[in-house]
């Protein structure tokens, strides 16, 4: 969830705000985005589901292992061929064609946490499809990289038609009142640009946002279930159809080799200790169930299972389809 800026006294956090974009160090240019594929297809059921990249943040690894050991960490990073100074995440939308409706679960970012977000729009081009076309935005939780997209450019809504859905308790705490987000380990000024952009992307949308309580049925064949802990009212996603289940995991875990293959807690969790019980709540479920399983920041298309082992979980991508 952070954008890295290293500046002549040392690493900082920047994101968009007011126009101002700050740039990625670590992570691949624009430039390097371009030419591969930013939208997977498969099924769920008979649900038609498409993940839509929207792009790549990033930042320092111990903000998403918080509780890591330094040394450890890096050993960890060195084995699994990741940059020991910087950690790549990704923006996994996902698409849903449900009763004729289409259903976007999570925004995405947009310009509002680094240069490499934004790419939802034309992955949805590439599709033959606008943003005229998506009828339901559903948000796990309302911190920018899920939220960004809604406001246009131009300061309007970027999505004319679609109805948004956000969870009310996250509703409250950010946009109704000024969030006390001291327990973010980034500075002060990061504190201030995230919760402003929060209010931002999410004003065009004030007048006509729906709410839901984790846990609610959305529509038949998409579920939230209750995952609060992250932020008070964060939800995670479970679309079903016939036999078929693909549970959405929203930010339980950042990056499967620090957050599910390592028990190590993501510095952004608001509450810990309820973010760690709903993290071993749902993950149990997702490795009794053999669910397949769609990570939010995972490399793309971020789709795989979680194995329960002798000393915690294990993460299996699953094999592409097609």
């Amino acid at each position: 969830m952070l954008t890295a800026l290293a500046g002549a006294t040392g690493t900082i956090f920047g994101l968009s705000h007011s126009g101002a974009a700050f740039a990625q160090v670590g992570a691949p240019s624009p430039a390097a985005l371009v030419g591969n594929a930013g939208h997977y297809r498969f099924q769920v059921g008979d649900i038609a589901a498409t993940v839509l990249s929207d792009g790549l943040i990033g930042g320092p690894p111990n903000v998403y292992a918080g509780d890591a050991p330094e040394a450890e960490l890096e050993e960890v990073l060195r084995r699994a061929f990741l940059p020991t100074d910087h950690m790549t995440l990704n923006l996994n939308t996902l698409l849903l064609e449900i009763g004729g409706r289409r259903i976007l679960l999570e925004a995405g970012a947009g310009g509002t946490m680094g240069p490499n977000g934004g790419r939802l729009f034309e992955n949805l081009a590439a599709m033959g499809l606008s943003a005229d076309d998506i009828d339901t935005i559903v948000i796990s939780h309302t911190h920018p990289d899920h939220v960004g997209n809604l406001r246009h450019a131009d300061g309007g809504r970027a999505f004319p038609r679609a109805t948004v859905m956000v969870p009310r308790a996250d509703w409250a705490f950010f946009v109704e009142g000024e969030p006390d987000l001291s327990y973010m380990p980034v500075p002060e000024e990061f504190r201030r640009h995230f919760a402003a952009n929060i209010k931002e992307s999410l004003e065009p949308v004030t007048n006509d946002i729906e709410f839901y309580e984790a846990g609610d049925e959305i529509m038949p064949g998409l579920s939230t279930i209750a995952a609060a802990g992250h932020t008070p009212g964060m939800a995670t996603f479970l679309v079903h159809s016939g036999n078929d289940q693909l549970l959405l995991t929203a930010d339980l875990a950042y990056h499967p080799v620090v957050n599910i293959d390592r028990p190590w807690r993501p510095g952004p969790d608001r509450d810990q200790e309820t973010a760690a019980a709903s993290r071993r709540r749902i993950f149990d479920q997702a490795a009794s169930d053999r669910m397949l399983v769609l990570g939010f920041h995972y490399p793309f298309p971020g789709l795989g299972r979680i194995l329960r082992t002798d000393t915690g979980y294990a993460w299996v991508p699953a094999g592409w389809q097609f």
